[in-house]
């Protein structure tokens, strides 16, 4: 399957995007995850979806204009637009995954014409949970351990907060650089904007867009299961379980795709 490559100068932001496949536009995408965390699941949706992949802002190869500039939901929203403008795409299907599916409520909620079905994948939206005070804390707390310790013990604080299904998910012991710039970005200027997004449950309930809350077979023991089922409730649909935990699409990428069709063809039916 050919991929090309492609940059679009956008609102302060120079994004580096993806494209693969033919057919109806599909967005696939993360926030801190890069286009190339989504590679095989792109490849694996390619055969009949034109697969739109991209580095957030501020990520890998997405450069700001403003490095310190804070990435929230609302700007990636309209980045989103920005390269649906640029393939020429008036609408799309849109797959999220955890700050990528925040993002998508985001775009579903102020592009809500721009968008066909939004499959949001474990989004963590710590703020519709009971104790979200005690969340706004914590996360708090996960920044400063960044600015006093650095991104490896950052990255195990956040572990900790947000749970782990396994012992496959702790910190390598050293970062590369791309990786370290990445980490910056994250714990300085997305974290608390991505966890602290309060989505607009109303204006998605009356909007167009068809919304899909995923939930991964696997991931009970995580807290982006309990913000999952919270955004559910809130939106009065069911949950759809999707192989494997927070990133079933890489550890399971083939069966994850599976489930992902069928959901975006339940649409068409």
């Amino acid at each position: 399957m050919t991929t090309t490559a492609h940059t679009l100068e956008a609102d302060g932001v120079r994004l580096y995007y993806e494209v693969r496949g033919e057919g109806p536009v599909l967005m696939v995408m993360g926030s801190p995850m890069a286009a190339a965390d989504f590679g095989a699941l792109a490849e694996a949706m390619a055969g009949e979806y034109t697969v739109v992949t991209h580095d957030p802002r501020g990520i890998s190869g997405s450069v700001l204009a403003d490095p310190e500039q804070d990435s929230t939901p609302e700007l990636r929203a309209g980045d989103v637009v920005a390269l649906l403008d640029a393939i020429g795409a008036e609408t799309a299907d849109v797959f999220g995954s955890s700050g990528g599916a925040v993002t998508g409520l985001a775009l579903a909620t102020l592009y809500p014409d721009r968008v066909r079905t939004l499959v949001a994948h474990e989004p963590p939206v710590l703020e519709l949970l009971p104790d979200a005070d005690e969340q706004r804390v914590m996360m708090d707390g996960i920044v400063e351990t960044y600015q006093r310790e650095g991104a490896m013990a950052a990255w195990q604080a956040f572990i900790e907060a947000f749970g782990t299904g396994g012992d496959d998910e702790e910190p390598p012991e050293e970062f590369p650089e791309k990786l370290l710039e990445n980490s910056r970005r994250f714990f300085l200027h997305e974290l608390r904007t991505t966890s602290g997004y309060v989505p607009d449950v109303a204006a998605l309930r009356a909007g167009p867009a068809r919304i899909v809350v995923g939930i991964g077979a696997e991931s009970r023991p995580l807290m982006t299961y309990d913000t999952s089922t919270a955004l559910s409730a809130r939106l009065g649909v069911e949950p759809v379980e999707f192989p494997g935990e927070h990133v079933g699409f890489v550890d399971k990428t083939k069966e994850f795709a599976e489930v992902l069709r069928r959901v975006l063809r339940e649409r068409v039916a």
